[in-house]
């Protein structure tokens, strides 16, 4: 079966997950790091990309991130994705692809999801068993919306500054959403939205975004197409 388009809407949060080929390593230390993050700050602006939340893990990364145009999150990609593979190439002395293929990336339903996703990108480090918290991950968003680093980097969703009237009540607040975690259900669709490219949200948001675009947007029961997409053949 062919791979459907990404689906990618201006304005709208889009939850990215990007791997290494094989699942081998892509992070190997903390220049790496570094270098990614730099990166991400220098290509975000530059394409109108507000970054929400990062983890980046050993063999993956995921971003939570709002592009301001069709083009931007593509673009972006692109460009950390080509500059990172050249500098990690030849910081390590090695040659050949780094990624296991195009990135993977959904939309998410703001007002459902966002603060979920957030929450399941801190946790990564946490369900790998890296850390015990996800105050302990130095290379995640978490500790920026938890009060505990300043990171330039990250632009706060509208949705976070609902979380509290004041700075210490927005960070105790995300604090406890996090160590209160993220359900079994939540999770999975969190994942499998990301990595099959549908759409993470409720049925009226769905039924929207597929009026939006003739992509599909939703896994379809065999046998049944969505109205929306009966007449684009």
């Amino acid at each position: 079966m062919a791979r459907l388009p990404r689906l990618t809407l201006a304005d709208q949060p889009h939850h990215v997950i990007q791997r290494g080929n094989n699942r081998q390593a892509i992070f190997i230390d903390a220049e790496d790091h570094q270098r990614m993050l730099a990166l991400l700050g220098e290509n975000a602006p530059r394409f109108g990309v507000a970054l929400h939340a990062y983890v980046l893990m050993g063999n993956h990364f995921h971003l939570l991130a709002t592009p301001a145009t069709v083009e931007g999150l593509p673009k972006l990609m692109q460009a950390v994705g080509r500059s990172y593979v050249r500098w990690f190439n030849d910081r390590h002395d090695r040659s050949g692809t780094l990624w296991e293929g195009r990135y993977r990336s959904t939309l998410i339903q703001a007002d459902r999801y966002l603060l979920a996703c957030m929450a399941y990108i801190d946790l990564n480090p946490v369900r790998a068993g890296v850390v015990r918290e996800a105050r302990d991950y130095p290379w995640s968003s978490h500790n920026h919306y938890a009060g505990l680093r300043t990171d330039r980097l990250l632009t706060p969703h509208p949705l976070y500054w609902t979380l509290g009237n004041t700075p210490f009540a927005r960070e105790a607040a995300y604090a406890e959403l996090v160590r209160a975690g993220v359900s079994a259900r939540d999770q999975s669709l969190l994942t499998e939205s990301a990595l099959q490219g549908w759409a993470a949200g409720d049925a009226d948001f769905v039924e929207k975004l597929q009026s939006a675009t003739p992509r599909r947007v939703a896994k379809v029961r065999a046998g049944r197409r969505p109205q929306s997409l009966k007449s684009t053949g």
